[in-house]
């Protein structure tokens, strides 16, 4: 059972089959429609538990870091009319110390790390206020959700306004360049530790002094879950931000 508050969710076990509305591996969309009609057929919204590399598929596919969260991680399926269309996902973030500003353990807060959607009809919003019911519902213990928009990518938080999240602000972040591409810090922590080396070990195997960090910036939202935490934050909300150039797409976390 996906729980955050025992954190007994591997990437590696499957959902449990009675949560499971039809088989979900994106990929076979083909031969899940010769299946004939299921019960998510029925409805033109339908979430429902998932396995790892279904959310890998979705992220892949349709999420612009084309990764997944590092760690152990909750992850939800969006289905419409029948089709596999996506993944809500929840991690426990970048950092052991996610709930520490607001008094909170690790257990009592998580990320939404990532909305990775093809095209849909549905709002976000909707998708995302379903998957956190969903998570919820799990999760008793669970009081506040986190999430980011990524400047460097054009985004504003659009879907978290629509739903109204709290506004905390603009945050400095930073990752490091492999390639054409960023990597997280955490991401790339894990992946030394698993190499057995040091930060410097592994630059200088790159050919670097040490390793190219770029500074980002994010804006940090939040979703409170009940009422004395929402009582909590609500003293830390800012003015939302107004959309970037060509921003009006935003769909993804």
């Amino acid at each position: 059972m996906p729980k955050f508050r025992n954190w007994i969710t591997s990437r590696h076990n499957p959902p449990e089959e009675e949560r499971i509305v039809l088989p979900l591996t994106a990929a076979s969309q083909p031969q899940l429609d010769r299946l004939g009609k299921s019960d998510t057929a029925k409805q033109p919204l339908a979430l429902a538990w998932i396995g790892y590399h279904d959310a890998l598929w979705s992220c892949k596919t349709w999420h612009y870091t084309k990764t997944m969260p590092t760690g152990k991680t909750v992850k939800i399926g969006v289905f419409e009319a029948g089709r596999f269309i996506g993944a809500v996902v929840f991690s426990r973030g970048a950092t052991p110390r996610i709930g520490s500003p607001y008094g909170l353990q690790q257990v009592e807060v998580c990320e939404l790390t990532r909305v990775a959607l093809d095209n849909h009809k549905a709002p976000v919003t909707q998708i995302i206020s379903e998957a956190l019911a969903m998570l919820k519902a799990l999760n008793p213990g669970l009081r506040l959700v986190i999430s980011y928009a990524a400047l460097e990518k054009g985004h504003h938080g659009g879907i978290y306004q629509a739903g109204n999240w709290i506004y905390e602000g603009c945050v400095a972040s930073h990752a490091f360049k492999d390639g054409d591409k960023l990597v997280h810090g955490r991401t790339m922590s894990l992946r030394i530790k698993r190499l057995g080396m040091t930060y410097a070990e592994y630059a200088k195997s790159l050919g670097f002094e040490q390793l190219p960090r770029v500074h980002l910036k994010r804006h940090k939202y939040l979703m409170p879950l009940d009422r004395k935490m929402r009582r909590q934050v609500e003293p830390l909300a800012k003015e939302y931000p107004d959309a970037l150039p060509q921003d009006e797409k935003e769909v993804s976390a």
